[in-house]
């Protein structure tokens, strides 16, 4: 009976892992879409396009980075890259980055940017795409 029990306790979590692991892929095919439409969008805006720098963890440094594109918080604490990309941009203190600059990698999107932070610390990434965009102006100008 214990063996049985445990059986199923150990499949029913095996089956929960399963899908929250197809709910995020699901999540982040999404975001990259919603990402990828941004790139195309502000490409054809013109909407400059900036050097991205990234942050020790602390927050007492600034490293330059390879990377362009558009922060995306007003920390800039992320980004979208001109390469369809989106970036977290904190990294570990480094004293080589302060002469090399920093590389950061390439995350998976999430579909809400500071989820599970502090009231008001968290934005749909639609709407903080589209700040961006509503930022320099309409199609047309």
């Amino acid at each position: 009976m214990t063996d049985d029990w445990a059986t199923r306790r150990r499949d029913a979590a095996a089956e929960h892992a399963a899908a929250l692991e197809r709910r995020r892929a699901a999540e982040t095919l999404r975001a990259r879409a919603l990402i990828a439409e941004f790139v195309r969008e502000a490409t054809a805006r013109r909407v400059p396009a900036r050097p991205l720098s990234a942050r020790s963890h602390d927050g007492r440094a600034r490293y330059r980075t390879p990377l362009r594109g558009w922060y995306l918080r007003m920390d800039e604490s992320v980004a979208v890259g001109t390469d369809g990309e989106f970036y977290v941009l904190t990294v570990p203190p480094s004293l080589a980055a302060r002469f090399r600059g920093a590389r950061p990698t390439p995350d998976d999107p999430p579909l809400v940017l500071g989820k599970g932070g502090r009231d008001g610390d968290s934005i749909d990434l639609g709407d903080a795409l589209a700040r961006v965009l509503e930022q320099h102006g309409s199609p047309g100008r």
